[in-house]
């Protein structure tokens, strides 16, 4: 990261404005902010000055508070986040992680569980109903062949007779003659 005079320039900028909007006042100039000891690793510390008295520097606590409300624009402008453009005594806006109050192995076993006992109860209850069906099925058809019996002459379906009941051949019965005539 190339930092040069530009750069202290845009900072100077971005605190400045962050003053500007802490404190609604419009006294706050670029040249009120102070870079002091800057390295090479763009390391330093910074000081704000009241303009109305150019010499008493502003509160910590007023500078501190001014950034933190605006740090998402002074990292912006740099193109950084809080992990990258480290402010010392601020603490950062980022919130801390979250803690599951369960841990996710615990989860992910809870769901896979569930999923197998459902997929065992599942193929347990098909199984039945299936057993259920083919016994329904193969006691009616054993029913159905109780009752019908289809013989077949000359291709013909012909209907055996009902042995238990009997039947009488209309053909051939009179109904006024009892026996046959010779």
């Amino acid at each position: 990261y190339a930092w040069d005079a530009n750069e202290e320039y845009l900072f100077k900028a971005m605190v400045a404005f962050a003053m500007r909007r802490y404190s609604s006042k419009s006294t706050t100039q670029i040249s009120n902010v102070l870079l002091c000891n800057v390295t090479d690793r763009v390391s330093f510390w910074f000081v704000v000055t009241d303009s109305s008295k150019n010499v008493t520097t502003v509160p910590g606590s007023e500078v501190e508070a001014a950034i933190r409300m605006n740090r998402n624009r002074i990292n912006s402008a740099f193109l950084l986040s809080d992990k990258t453009l480290q402010f010392l005594k601020i603490t950062s806006t980022l919130s801390p992680p979250v803690e599951p109050s369960t841990p996710v192995w615990l989860i992910v076993f809870g769901v896979v569980l569930c999923l197998s006992v459902a997929g065992i109860v599942f193929l347990i209850v098909s199984g039945i109903q299936k057993h259920k069906k083919r016994n329904k099925e193969s006691t009616e058809r054993e029913n159905l062949e109780e009752k019908v019996e289809v013989t077949l002459e000359n291709g013909i379906p012909c209907e055996a007779l009902d042995l238990k009941a009997g039947r009488i051949n209309g053909v051939f019965a009179a109904d006024d003659e009892r026996f046959t005539s010779l």
